[in-house]
């Protein structure tokens, strides 16, 4: 069985691009573009990975971070444009397992 990857941006171009590369690889992904509908996803399906941007619509990933490991989500690796050290801190204070700044290659 395919690991599962839940991508979580609001920026659609994130999704249209990661997702066929993952699934090239082997991966199941699914997409979700905000915090509630991340957060849906992760009651219903076990995720592998999700990989999380912390600047969504309805708030800020680190506020869910605790919450997707709860439900069903093995590791959170954020995918942030955010640089600040302090906020990779918090980010990995709050339990995500690793970040990666944007853009990345």
């Amino acid at each position: 069985m395919a690991e599962t990857i839940l991508v979580i941006d609001d920026e659609p171009a994130i999704g249209r691009t990661l997702a066929p590369i993952l699934k090239t690889q082997g991966y199941s992904v699914e997409t979700a573009a905000s915090a509630a509908e991340a957060l849906r996803r992760a009651r219903q399906t076990v995720f592998d990975v999700a990989l999380l941007d912390l600047g969504l619509p309805d708030g800020d990933g680190r506020e869910i971070i605790g919450r997707l490991h709860s439900l069903s989500c093995r590791s959170v690796i954020v995918l942030s444009a955010r640089h600040q050290e302090s906020e990779k801190v918090a980010a990995l204070d709050g339990g995500a397992d690793d970040y990666l700044n944007k853009p990345f290659s």
